[in-house]
């Protein structure tokens, strides 16, 4: 996964200095397709587990 320094620095070398996405990606050791995808994104990752429930949920009244 991508972390949101990563994610910044794809995009400051994109935007700033003009840096095609194949050499962003040889230097920031990831694939194309990643960079393609963190220059996309509106914002920065962001980590969401699944909501799981509790073993009392069962036995809990809703």
């Amino acid at each position: 996964m991508l972390n949101v320094e990563d994610w910044a620095e794809i995009r400051r070398l994109h935007r700033s200095e003009g840096m095609p996405i194949k050499a962003i990606a040889r230097v920031m050791g990831c694939s194309k397709n990643t960079v393609k995808k963190a220059l996309a994104a509106s914002g920065p990752p962001v980590y969401q587990r699944p909501a799981k429930g509790s073993v009392v949920d069962a036995a809990e009244p809703r």
